[in-house]
C-alpha cells in the first residue's frame, strides 16, 4: 500500500478495498467495461459501469495501472473522498477515459454501500418518487414505410415513446440503413447528404403522425451533423409533429450556440451524451442550453456526479434523459434507473433490449415491462457479473473507428459520426 493512498482519518471498522480491476466483455459485439472492487469482507464486492466502448483499452489500462494502486487499503465507504482523489490525481482532469474509470469505481462503491446496508441503491438516494422509468426504443428502416412498421412493432410491446430514424441513399441516416452507391456520380458514392436529410426528415414525421396517431411520443436523433442554423431550420420544420425531443442537433464544437438554438426551437432540445465533464453538463443546465440533459452517466464520472446534476435540474426545470443504448452495460442501466426513480426531474430513459448472451453474462440485467424499467429491490444494483461467461466474448478493437471513417459527405469530406 502506498502511503499517499491512506485516508487522513481512521475507518470506523477494519473493512478495506483489496482489489480494483477492469473487466471487458462484448456479448453483443459492443465492448462493455465494468469495474469490480473487492474488499476484505469475503463475498463483499461492487460493480460499476466504465463503458467508453470506442476506447475500452484505454479505460481498462487506466483502472488497472493508475487508479487501482491508489485505492488499495481505502475504506469503501469514503465514496466522495475517493471520487475526488481519482478526479484530481491525474492533474489534467476530465475526459471520457479518466471519467469512465472514475465512474466504474464510483458506481462499484455505491453497489458495496447498498450491499452493506442491505438496501437497493435507490433507497440510499432517498427513495423512489415514481415506481418505474418510462423508456423509449429505436425504430429504423431503409424507407419510411419500413421505419413505421418497426415503430408499430415496438409500440405493440407497450411502449409510449419511440425514436424514428429512416435511411436513404449512400450511408443513409444515423441509426438507419442506407443504399450502397446512392450517389454514383459523386467522389464518394456512399456519402450522407445534409440537404436531402433536411428535406426528408419532416416527411418522415408527417407520415408518422398519419400512421401512428397523436398519442405516441416521437423522438429523433440528428447525431450532431447540422450547423446551428440548420438545426433551427429542422426544428421549425418539425414543429407540426410535436416531437418529444430532438436530439444532438449540433456537434460539441458548437455547444456554445445551444442556448440560442434552444430559444429558437419550437420542439424540446436534448443534448449531452458527448459531454465528458460534469461541470460542462452543469453549465448546460445553468445557461438554459437544453430542455433535456442527456449525458452518458459514466462519461461524466458516475452516480455521484449525476446525482448532483439531478439536483440542479430539479431547481431549473430541466429534465433528464440519460444515454442508454447497447454501449451502456446492464450495471450502468441499473445506475440510470436509480437516478430516474429518485428525482422529480426525470423526463425519459433511453432503453435497449439486451440479447440472451448479455443476460447470461450479467445476471439481473434490467428488462422493461410494458415500456417501463423497474429498479431491482436487491441490495446494491441487483446486477451481477459472471466472469466465466464474460470471458467467452472477447471485444474486437477498431469497430467504431472503421465505421466513423466511412461517415462522409458525397464530396468525400468527413462528417460527425
Amino acid at each position: 500500500m502506498m502511503e499517499q493512498t491512506q485516508a487522513p482519518w481512521p475507518g470506523r471498522d477494519e473493512l478495506a478495498i483489496t482489489s480494483v480491476r477492469a473487466i471487458v466483455t462484448a456479448p453483443e459485439g459492443i465492448p462493455l467495461v465494468v469495474v469490480r472492487v473487492d474488499t476484505t469482507e469475503p463475498g463483499l464486492y461492487g460493480l460499476g459501469c466504465a463503458t467508453f466502448t470506442q476506447r475500452f483499452h484505454a479505460v481498462a489500462a487506466t483502472v488497472d495501472r493508475h487508479v487501482a494502486p491508489m485505492l488499495i487499503g481505502r475504506h469503501p465507504a469514503d465514496i466522495e473522498d475517493i471520487n475526488r482523489l481519482v478526479h484530481l490525481s491525474s492533474y489534467w482532469r476530465n475526459g471520457p477515459v479518466l471519467n469512465n474509470a472514475l465512474s466504474g469505481v464510483d458506481q462499484a462503491l455505491w453497489d458495496i454501500a447498498g450491499k452493506r446496508a442491505g438496501m437497493p441503491v435507490y433507497e440510499l438516494l432517498g427513495g423512489r418518487v415514481r415506481a418505474a422509468a418510462d423508456t423509449y426504443l429505436h425504430a429504423a428502416g431503409a424507407t419510411v414505410s419500413e421505419t413505421l412498421d418497426d415503430a408499430q412493432r415496438l409500440l405493440a410491446t407497450g411502449l409510449r415513446h419511440v425514436r424514428l430514424q429512416t435511411g436513404g441513399p449512400g450511408l443513409g441516416t444515423y441509426g438507419a440503413p442506407g443504399t450502397a452507391g446512392g450517389y454514383p456520380t459523386a467522389p464518394y458514392p456512399d456519402g450522407w447528404d445534409v440537404h436531402r436529410y433536411l428535406a426528408t426528415t419532416p416527411r418522415l414525421f408527417e407520415r408518422a403522425r398519419e400512421v401512428l396517431g397523436d398519442e405516441v411520443e416521437l423522438l429523433h436523433d440528428v447525431h450532431s451533423r447540422l450547423t446551428p442554423k440548420q438545426a433551427v431550420v429542422l426544428a421549425r420544420a418539425l414543429e407540426p409533429y410535436r416531437l418529444f425531443f430532438l436530439e444532438d442537433v449540433v456537434a460539441p464544437e458548437h455547444y456554445d450556440r445551444l442556448p440560442s438554438i434552444r430559444e429558437q426551437s419550437p420542439v424540446p432540445i436534448a443534448v449531452g451524451e458527448q459531454l465528458s465533464s460534469v461541470t460542462d453538463a452543469a453549465r448546460f443546465v445553468q445557461t438554459h442550453a437544453v430542455d433535456l440533459l442527456r449525458v452518458h452517466v459514466s462519461t461524466v464520472g458516475g452516480l455521484s456526479a449525476c446525482r448532483k446534476l439531478v439536483a440542479l435540474c430539479e431547481f431549473t426545470g430541466v429534465r433528464t434523459a440519460w444515454h442508454g443504448p447497447g454501449d451502456v452495460s446492464p450495471v450502468g442501466v441499473a445506475a440510470n434507473i436509480a437516478l430516474d426513480v429518485t428525482t422529480s426531474a426525470f423526463g425519459i430513459q433511453e432503453g435497449h433490449v439486451y440479447n440472451d448472451a448479455t443476460r447470461e453474462v450479467f445476471p439481473g440485467t434490467p428488462v422493461a415491462v410494458n415500456g417501463y424499467l423497474y429498479p431491482s429491490d436487491e441490495p446494491g444494483w441487483g446486477v451481477d457479473l459472471d466472469e466465466t461467461q464474460a470471458a467467452k466474448y472477447e471485444p474486437e478493437t477498431g469497430l467504431h473507428e472503421r465505421w466513423a471513417a466511412r461517415v462522409r459527405r458525397p464530396d468525400g469530406g468527413l462528417e460527425s459520426p
